[in-house]
């Protein structure tokens, strides 16, 4: 590597051609960066003390040569944001300039022929930035003074038009701006490949000007080593064709996205979302994947993209599975995207037909949305999905999937039909995030002509306003504070209508009457209000209950017969036939029976989903695994905390490390219990193993 200071125009007019290689990511400044560069040159012109403004490095490979002295084009490894918004905007000034000269060496003849243009070669020789894909006709559009192509790069085409608007206000400042572009310096650095590492180098770099993506540093980890040739049919192949379906816009946010779910998918762990590059390289480097190469692994993720692009982004061709995935959209269900991709791959491979993958994806989408119902915590949906496939017996795919979601643990339970029922009658449905996506869903339920719910607005029947009037007060009863609060915006009080400002706050009667009112809406959400002849307590719980009834059919939940279900029950789960007798320290010594007992009733109060087993040498506590063991002695109860010794917080240090080391349970602390006084900051240790195994909250960014 060989650095030096420059100039950043006469390192343009000296270079002969830069080259963006095809692992780069596209053009990518935005208004914010540009105005920022055009401000920092105004300042730097209008400023004779200013002798120079550093705008970053340009890192540049040239085979054999050290620096810039013949034709061959350098292949830039970092300073494309700044060259193309460079280019831009001298191209800008170049059209504002015209015949004029304000600065010497500052026409647009001189502009161009000597940073945009290589006058005396051909073709794509003879211009001085050659970009990638569509980023490329663009540019070359724009120095030639031609149109753009069809498919133009928004942000090229954006920002040379913010610098065109910048100059026709820029009046005397047109001075300040080509002596500032005179003062930029940037720090040359040519590398040899032979001699120098360019994707640490690039990495290493990667912290000034705009962040790149996690997307972009994997297409260049993957690209950047291989010969051109193999570069060029990866990305024509597989790269380009991704690049092209996430679109523009959203190709950073949506592959970084698409890249957690699928490494969580292969891997089994769910990388942090700003840490998904350093798992995708050492996901690279695991055995499988070396086995089977750069081409199998980027024609994998290839795969897997049309997947998520079909189901994330909304081009699915299937109708019924396209609405289905419409829904998942709505309902923001991300994390299931890892068991998502795992079953598209096999629907489209044929292992699993079209109409068992639809149920799957409305299971997914009822299991979701009943637990928000609910009020379940959302913690543990991560690592439910994450690994949900690994468990599928594929022979039988959709019994396996509705088996493995009946057998979910409290804490991940799919809730059953009366809890659902229970609490979407008295839940708050209007302060519900996505309000519109269940009020779609059970007014289209059945219909083969969708409603539009999109074109009506909400109705609370009896209204919001908390000043009700005395007709409203008479309807509802004595009572009718309490009612309105405890009523207003639950299930049976809320519907659609096109009416809302004509309802207003009317009473109930003439709601129902006026034309377009409730007797008049083909609205199956209004069904049966038009015979009603009054809106109080008991109306709203009778219309609950039935919308209720509507909504376990909406959003059903799986149906197999406990015969069924007992194959798929882990073996661990089955009685193992000990009971508390076949301990003789717990059956003969009552102190320490009482003690156990004592222990026994803390752990079980921690959570509903905490189970007790009895094994033939100690005494499991589980919640989705053992979280704590006891194996009772003579004297004390020793307990196996499950957590490494290193994550448990032990103030008194009283826990023993016994990593490696043989014994009856799970965990790498032991800890013992002797005596009752000591059980509070026992059960402060056994909390930790519980909530870690919980999640207690963490989704990993």
């Amino acid at each position: 590597m060989k650095a030096s200071e420059a100039k950043l125009l006469e390192f343009l007019k000296k270079s002969p051609q830069f080259i963006i290689p095809i692992y780069q990511r596209t053009y990518s400044w935005t208004e914010r960066e540009c105005l920022q560069l055009w401000e920092d040159i105004l300042r730097t012109g209008r400023n004779e003390k200013v002798s120079a403004h550093f705008v970053g490095s340009i890192v540049y490979i040239e085979k054999g040569l050290y620096q810039v002295s013949s034709q061959t084009p350098l292949l830039v490894i970092d300073g494309q944001q700044r060259l193309t918004t460079i280019a831009l905007l001298l191209e800008a000034l170049a059209r504002h300039l015209g015949d004029g000269e304000p600065v010497d060496g500052f026409s647009a003849k001189k502009i161009r022929n000597y940073y945009l243009l290589n006058p005396l070669e051909d073709g794509e020789r003879g211009f001085k930035l050659l970009l990638t894909q569509t980023d490329k006709a663009s540019l070359l559009a724009i120095v030639q003074q031609k149109n753009q192509p069809t498919e133009k790069s928004l942000r090229v085409t954006e920002n040379f038009a913010l610098f065109e608007e910048q100059l026709q206000s820029i009046g005397d400042d047109i001075v300040a701006l080509c002596n500032g572009l005179a003062k930029l310096i940037i720090v040359d650095v040519s590398l040899n490949r032979d001699q120098d590492n360019p994707q640490l180098i690039f990495e290493s770099m990667n912290s000034t000007g705009r962040e790149l993506s996690q997307a972009d540093l994997i297409r260049n980890y993957i690209l950047m080593g291989l010969e051109p040739a193999h570069q060029t049919t990866l990305y024509d192949d597989h790269w380009r064709p991704m690049e092209v379906a996430f679109g523009q816009e959203a190709y950073g946010s949506h592959f970084d996205k698409f890249m957690r779910h699928y490494l969580t998918l292969k891997t089994g762990d769910i990388p942090n979302v700003r840490a998904v590059y350093e798992a995708f390289k050492s996901h690279a480097r695991s055995p499988e994947v070396v086995t089977i190469g750069v081409d199998g692994l980027v024609a994998d993720i290839h795969t897997f993209a049309r997947h998520y692009c079909a189901m994330a982004l909304g081009q699915e061709t299937d109708k019924s599975l396209g609405a289905a995935f419409q829904d998942l959209r709505e309902l923001k269900v991300d994390v299931a995207y890892p068991l998502l991709l795992e079953l598209y791959h096999d629907y489209s491979t044929g292992l699993l037909s079209v109409e068992d993958f639809h149920s799957a994806v409305r299971l997914v989408e009822a299991y979701v949305f009943r637990r928000a119902i609910c009020s379940i915590p959302t913690n543990s949906l991560n690592k439910t999905f994450a690994n949900f496939a690994r468990v599928l017996k594929k022979d039988r795919y959709l019994e396996s999937i509705q088996a493995n979601l009946l057998l979910l643990p409290s804490y991940r339970r799919f809730p059953s039909d009366d809890e659902f029922m229970r609490e979407i009658k008295v839940r708050d449905l209007y302060s519900f995030p996505r309000r519109s996506y269940w009020l779609r869903r059970m007014e289209n339920h059945g219909r083969k002509e969708r409603v539009m719910v999109d074109e009506y607005t909400i109705e609370h029947i009896m209204p919001q306003n908390p000043r009700l009037s005395a007709k409203w007060q008479e309807s509802l009863g004595a009572e009718w504070q309490r009612v309105h609060k405890a009523w207003l915006h639950t299930l049976g009080n809320l519907t659609l209508t096109g009416y809302n400002s004509e309802y207003s706050d009317r009473p109930f009667t003439e709601k129902r009457d006026m034309q377009g009112g409730f007797k008049d809406s083909p609205l199956k959400l209004n069904e049966g209000l038009g015979t009603l002849d009054a809106w109080d307590e008991a109306a709203i719980q009778q219309r609950a209950s039935k919308l209720a009834g509507r909504a376990v059919q909406v959003w059903q939940a799986p149906s197999l017969g406990e015969e069924a279900l007992e194959a798929y029950r882990p073996k661990s789960e089955k009685q193992a036939g000990y009971t508390i007798e076949d301990h003789p320290q717990l059956a003969v010594d009552a102190s320490m029976r009482s003690l156990f007992e004592a222990f026994r009733k803390e752990v079980l109060l921690l959570d509903p989903c905490v189970t007790e087993e009895f094994l033939k040498l100690y005494v499991a506590y589980k919640a989705e695994t053992n979280f704590v063991d006891i194996v009772p002695q003579k004297s004390r109860l020793r307990l196996s905390i499950n957590m490494e010794f290193h994550e448990i917080n032990d103030p008194r240090s009283e826990c023993k490390d016994v990593t490696n080391l043989g014994r009856w349970g799970n965990g790498d602390v032991e800890v013992s219990l002797s005596k009752l006084e000591d059980l509070p900051y026992i059960m402060g240790l056994v909390r930790q193993a519980f909530e870690k195994q919980m999640g207690n909250g963490d989704e990993n960014g």
